[in-house]
């Protein structure tokens, strides 16, 4: 199964901030528990390589990507620490062809038809809807995706466990990605009991549980 359907298939992608690399293993061992065996850990801190190293060295069958990548030395560092998807918050043509050139699989993000035109130009079909919320929700992407009849998208940005199915709903949609069920004050206090709750709940939303 290739990355694309991969995530397809789960539906929901936890949008990670990781302070410690301690908690990165715990962190998505419950998201594991809580039947979403993928993380997409984000370059927004110094801690993101050595956890994505860690989940990647020490938890099985955990999907991770690295996100909020900028630049060709971080997209390096997190495929040298194992991430096996990337993922950017707006579309930069060097970075997307130099995942190209490594073969790993890169959502950037666009949110305009001129930017969905950059990413197709490049060979992307599937890009990230960053913020979603912000920028019209589903109701742009149902807009956007009328004369892009090939194009999928992963909204990202002010999607919650009330409104993440309005996304799932749509066909063009893959995956949503969010990260109501990955609280930092969750991570802070380690209460992964709770986020595997949180995440149990939001598989069984989707699954219609």
């Amino acid at each position: 199964m290739d990355i694309n359907n991969k995530i397809a298939s789960l539906g929901i992608v936890p949008v990670i901030k990781i302070n410690d690399a301690k908690d990165a293993v715990p962190l998505c061992a419950a998201l594991k528990r809580g039947g979403l065996p993928i993380a997409e850990i984000t370059f927004r801190t110094a801690a993101a390589a050595e956890s994505i190293r860690r989940v990647c060295g020490e938890l099985e069958g955990v999907l991770v990507g690295a996100g909020t990548v900028l630049t060709r030395g971080q997209v390096d560092s997190a495929v040298a620490a194992g991430a096996m998807f990337i993922v950017s918050p707006g579309l930069n043509p060097d970075v997307v062809k130099y995942c190209a050139e490594l073969g790993i699989p890169i959502f950037p993000g666009c949110v305009t038809a001129s930017e969905i035109e950059s990413a197709l130009s490049l060979g992307i079909n599937v890009v990230k809807f960053f913020p979603a919320e912000a920028m019209g929700g589903i109701n742009t992407i149902k807009a956007l995706s009328a004369p892009f009849s090939d194009v999928r998208f992963m909204p990202t940005g002010g999607l919650n466990q009330d409104n993440f199915m309005d996304y799932l709903a749509f066909k063009k949609v893959i995956a949503c990605g969010g990260s109501w069920m990955v609280k930092e004050d969750l991570i802070a206090g380690g209460n992964f009991n709770a986020i595997a709750e949180l995440t149990r709940a939001a598989v069984d939303k989707k699954s219609g549980r």
